[in-house]
């Protein structure tokens, strides 16, 4: 019986230090591999909408996709501050992605060749478009967005 009470009684520190040092910690949880992000991105995402909205040249239209960085383009930092990139979709569409870093956290290590995934409002243009407001809208006019990046999400 002591034995089995001493056991015990080492667990729970183990368990004590665990959680003293973060390791059931959600922000200390592995990321995403790539392979799961993308399979991820494709059960919760109608690409349709975005094609459409292209095909038809629409704005204003509320989107999600995924697919691969291809560029990251210079910041914008006159007015409101946005990181912009621009993203190959998996049907070959590419499309501008603007996100504000004055209202939502600056997203780390974007690079070309690695997959994303993003929610925001489309604008159409004739080279395949822009989807901005991918972050929260404080005036509340807007949907509120994200991306997807790195095993993280950002809004």
């Amino acid at each position: 019986m002591r034995k089995l009470i001493a056991f015990v009684g080492l667990l729970g520190v183990i368990y004590a230090l665990a959680l003293q040092h973060g390791l059931f910690d959600r922000a200390a949880a592995p990321t995403l591999s790539e392979a799961q992000a993308a399979q991820r991105s494709v059960e919760r995402c109608d690409d349709d909408t975005l094609a459409s909205a292209y095909r038809n040249h629409e704005s204003r239209v509320q989107v999600c996709g995924h697919g691969v960085i291809a560029k990251v383009l210079k910041e914008d930092t006159q007015g409101a501050r946005h990181q912009r990139f621009i993203v190959r979709l998996p049907s070959g569409q590419t499309v501008l992605i603007a996100y504000n870093f004055d209202l939502a956290p600056r997203i780390e290590g974007l690079r070309p060749g690695t997959p994303i995934e993003f929610d925001g409002e489309y604008e159409w243009n004739g080279q395949g478009g822009v989807v901005h407001w991918t972050h929260r809208d404080p005036g509340g006019h807007h949907a509120p967005g994200w991306i997807r990046y790195g095993g993280r999400e950002y809004r």
